[in-house]
């Protein structure tokens, strides 16, 4: 008889949720234990908090030498060239260059960072700065001082890589639940689709709404996880790589697409880019939907997003 399989375990500093449909305890539970050590390698590949790791690598020659890399890790920052050009820029992994000291939020910050040092430190960010050859298989950051972090689409990636080894392993349904940011394929022991509710920003505990999916991924970005609250106004922790300035107006930002990686790298400029410029974008991108909650809890979602 199929039954669904869980384990929970804190990866790439977030709770991965890994869930397998199996009629045998034994199999699945060594199943989930691959999927575990596949993200355990993708955290040391992309982590910023080890010093060697290939992302510190080129961090540390920034503005100095190119940096070989391997060619997943190649890869992986050609596609994220690619959403910064698609999305002008609003997604961009040398946001790294903005110092985590003016954006600690832990509640205790009181006022917001003094705008001349976060313009300093912009003209680090900017993603056509990150040169890539292909033939040498290196990259490299132009300005001394310069810092890729993979922060807005690493869990998606890890999420999605995991899945893979499931799927090469002959799981024919599961579920990868990095902290709100998942992808689904096949469906709950019983035949039924997988449910997933969407969070309430308001109370994240009660869903909003329900959809049911299969073989999609679906990542979600609001203020409700973490902000800090300055004069009265809320701000979130998703941070505006154009102006190094925090986001408001925005509760949270759903994305729903078949593949995890991306749905995690769009959330972020969807945040960031304002309302009708994110659905205007959104409504061009083949199999991209979302679904925005604002400050004053008005729902706007892409053109194929029906709610039930």
């Amino acid at each position: 008889m199929l039954k669904e399989f869980r384990n929970a375990q804190k990866l790439m500093g977030n709770i991965f949720e890994i869930t397998v449909v199996a009629d045998n305890e034994a199999i699945a539970l060594e199943n989930i234990e691959a999927a575990v050590s596949e993200i355990r390698r993708i955290e040391n590949l992309l982590t910023t908090y080890s010093g060697n790791s290939q992302t510190n690598l080129i961090n540390e020659n920034a503005g100095i030498q190119s940096v070989e890399v391997d060619a997943e890790v190649f890869q992986l920052i050609e596609r994220c060239l690619r959403i910064s050009n698609i999305t002008d820029g609003y997604f961009d992994i040398s946001y790294g260059g903005i110092d985590k000291s003016f954006w600690n939020f832990d509640r205790e910050m009181k006022q917001l960072p003094n705008p001349e040092l976060v313009k300093e430190h912009l003209k680090l960010i900017n993603y056509k700065n990150i040169l890539l050859d292909p033939e040498n298989q290196t990259v490299f950051l132009k300005q001394k001082g310069m810092r890729i972090g993979f922060g807005g689409i690493g869990k998606g990636y890890a999420a999605e890589m995991a899945k893979k080894i499931l799927q090469q392993r002959g799981v024919v349904s599961g579920v990868v639940n990095a902290s709100g940011d998942l992808t689904t394929w096949g469906s709950q022991a019983d035949g039924k689709p997988w449910t997933i509710g969407i969070a309430d920003p308001d109370n994240a505990a009660l869903p909003f709404s329900y959809m049911s999916i299969t073989n999609t991924s679906v990542a979600t970005s609001g203020n409700y996880e973490k902000f800090v609250m300055i004069a009265g106004k809320k701000y979130s922790h998703t941070i505006n790589p154009k102006t190094g300035m925090p986001v408001s107006g925005i509760k949270s930002v759903t994305i729903i697409c078949p593949n995890a990686e991306v749905a995690d790298a769009m959330a972020t400029p969807v945040t960031i880019m304002g309302i009708d410029t994110a659905i205007s974008l959104v409504n061009q991108i083949n199999h991209l939907e979302c679904i925005i909650i604002d400050d004053d809890n008005h729902i706007h979602s892409s053109k194929n997003i029906n709610f039930k």
